[in-house]
């Protein structure tokens, strides 16, 4: 069994990853910071529970999407899970897994649908994520943010891995649709679409 003083050295390493992870959720400085202390404060006096041996990372983030659904929802009016119930597929998107990961694996020989990613900057992926309501938010933030697998994930949101992969699959598409609209408001379809077209 871990002492509080190993805690200290092993879990301290995260604190940014659980920062920048507080920070998607809450949307605010100030409440990223109190969530990653509120986080650690509970970790802290839980780890005599802590298994050595097992993922610490995930543990932590457990704790702290745990606190923060627990804290911070409900502040907040309870999102609408229909309302993304209708968002078509997207020819654009449908060779894509995850957005940001198409727009770190950029080739040399871009097809037109690779310099549409290329011309969407990371704010406007952030900002896709951060317009999704929060039920499909928090799944793609875990999943295709942090890197969790399904099963993680709904250990960490208390939900059924089904459930998960429904909301991965709503939110993905309703941040490609959010994408989709705004590379076309900036004229960037034209090659793609003229590309789809010739298939």
């Amino acid at each position: 069994m871990a002492d509080q003083t190993q805690f200290a050295d092993e879990a301290m390493e995260f604190a940014p990853q659980l920062y920048s992870a507080a920070l998607r959720m809450t949307r605010n400085e100030a409440d990223a910071a109190d969530l990653v202390q509120e986080t650690y404060l509970r970790a802290y006096r839980g780890f005599a529970g802590f298994k050595e041996g097992t993922n610490l990372r995930a543990w932590l983030y457990r704790i702290l999407t745990n606190t923060y659904i627990n804290s911070y929802r409900a502040k907040q009016r309870r999102p609408q899970e229909t309302e993304l119930e209708d968002v078509d597929d997207l020819y654009l998107y449908r060779r894509v897994g995850t957005i940001e990961a198409a727009v770190a694996n950029r080739t040399a020989t871009a097809s037109a649908e690779d310099q549409l990613i290329d011309a969407i900057a990371d704010d406007d992926v952030k900002q896709a994520l951060e317009d999704l309501p929060e039920a499909f938010r928090l799944p793609v933030l875990l999943a295709d943010v942090e890197g969790f697998a399904y099963k993680e994930i709904a250990e960490m949101l208390d939900i059924p891995i089904g459930t998960v992969m429904s909301r991965l699959h709503r939110g993905r598409k309703a941040m490609q649709k959010s994408l989709y609209d705004y590379a076309e408001a900036h004229g960037f379809t034209g090659g793609a679409r003229d590309a789809a077209a010739k298939q």
